[in-house]
């Protein structure tokens, strides 16, 4: 079992930047396959960023490229989301989510088997 605690989000003006940290516990988190996504309010939850375990594979969404950045730091059982140059349509809960297996296709939701509680982002315009 996994347990993932999601924090750093918060109110940001257009333009600005955040850092979301998912702190994980339990079992050995470098055996994990991560991923940050999000949902904003009336909308299906949606994948951003995924890293594999071993850190070789990353998938960002084509809109995110370039402003978002996904990171690891295995000795601290943490993965991170870096976001730059925020949007006020990246406003939503954005979830980190992790499996112990190799995913097929690390952008669905069914993929992962553990998931944190989610963290607010609201950008303002």
């Amino acid at each position: 079992q996994v347990q993932l605690v999601e924090s750093g989000g918060g109110l940001v003006q257009a333009g600005g930047s955040l850092r979301l940290i998912c702190a994980a516990s339990g079992r050995t988190f470098s055996n994990y396959a991560v991923a940050w996504f999000r949902q904003a309010p009336g909308k299906e939850r949606e994948f951003v960023a995924a890293l594999s375990a071993n850190g070789r594979t990353i998938y960002y969404v084509d809109s995110m490229k370039g402003r978002f950045t996904i990171s690891r730091d295995n000795a601290k059982n943490t993965v991170y989301l870096q976001m730059n140059s925020l949007k006020p349509e990246d406003t939503a809960v954005y979830y980190c989510a992790a499996t112990g297996r190799t995913p097929s296709n690390y952008q669905t939701r069914g993929a992962y088997d553990y998931w944190g509680q989610g963290t607010q982002v609201t950008v303002s315009s």
